[in-house]
């Protein structure tokens, strides 16, 4: 496919960005796409806020902030659009609707869902209080709106240390994931009573495939997301946020990395940093990769997909997030 002057020109400059990850019979087809999304943007007031699982086109060629979820929805705040497009999943245009609740929020697409969300809901989360009384819930962002209307706090893996120890309490229960619980509780003395939550794409990963990474590969530095197993964090060199890994990444420049965690989060960190060579793991997450250019361009021109909360919950679930936010990262 030949691409016209304009288009060439409007978007050399964002292939120039990406090229050594994504080769130039792609970019002919995302091109036309990109520079029709960043053209509405400008005419409908809207802004595209992308996380670092989103693919490289959608993540350097279309996003005005790109990042994980806590800044996500610290920015989602910020913004002074009409409309904002989530490129990401369900539970964060959720975080984004409740920060901005006069504003319209878009998903790409309503089935990018998270196996996190969907392992609690809000009766399990009242079940528990009743169980254990007076104890605070910390609930992960990756959660429905209403899980965290019955949240005293929400947290992200970049201040869920931070989150639980701002509560000044000897227990706290954390909700839904099982391996950040235990990643938690590692770091904290607060007892952590945890449900049995987990990622599809972390919990994929093992020791053995660390091991042998590493084997292969003796300069090589494993970041590691708090979402992986136990014995799969214990095996890796670091364990942060995806923000932390690319942090870590520019500020040590490791000759050789791997990220354990999503496959597109490596293609976006490669190219900002050309002079590491990365080892990568593709584990897709299926329901990132159902946000595609295409679906972006589409709700952006219909306004489809709007996410709307009930009231009730907003004011609730509002709270927790506000928290978080408040409290900001661990370091």
């Amino acid at each position: 496919m030949e691409l016209n002057f304009e288009i060439k020109k409007e978007t050399d400059k964002i292939y120039q960005k990406v090229s050594n990850v994504i080769p130039p019979i792609e970019w002919a087809f995302h091109a036309p796409l990109i520079h029709k999304i960043n053209q509405l943007k400008k005419e409908k007031n809207a802004v595209v806020l992308a996380h670092n699982y989103q693919t490289p086109e959608i993540f350097h060629g279309v996003a005005d902030i790109s990042a994980d979820s806590l800044a996500l929805a610290v920015e989602a705040e910020k913004t002074d659009a009409d409309i904002i497009v989530l490129c990401g999943v369900h539970f964060m245009a959720e975080t984004a609707k409740l920060m901005n609740p006069n504003k319209k929020v878009l998903l790409p697409d309503m089935g990018a869902g998270c196996s996190l969300a969907a392992s609690i809901t809000g009766e399990d989360v009242r079940m528990l209080k009743q169980k254990y009384p007076s104890v605070p819930v910390v609930t992960y962002v990756n959660t429905s709106a209403e899980v965290k209307a019955e949240s005293d706090i929400c947290c992200t893996s970049a201040n869920a240390v931070k989150v639980v120890e701002s509560l000044g309490t000897d227990k706290v229960i954390f909700l839904p994931d099982q391996y950040m619980a235990k990643y938690v509780q590692s770091k904290t003395k607060v007892q952590i009573i945890s449900w049995v939550g987990t990622c599809i794409v972390h919990e994929k990963f093992s020791a053995q495939e660390i091991r042998e990474i590493k084997k292969q590969n003796p300069e090589i530095k494993v970041l590691t997301h708090p979402e992986c197993p136990p014995d799969v964090i214990a095996a890796s060199d670091f364990t942060g946020s995806t923000s932390s890994m690319s942090k870590y990444v520019k500020d040590k420049q490791p000759s050789k990395v791997m990220l354990v965690t999503e496959c597109s989060m490596s293609d976006n960190v490669q190219v900002e940093n050309p002079n590491v060579q990365f080892i990568k793991p593709c584990n897709l997450c299926p329901y990132m990769k159902r946000i595609t250019l295409q679906k972006i361009l589409e709700c952006l021109e219909k306004e489809t997909n709007e996410i709307l909360i009930p009231e009730t919950i907003i004011k609730k679930a509002q709270r927790a997030v506000g928290r978080m936010v408040a409290i900001g990262r661990n370091h």
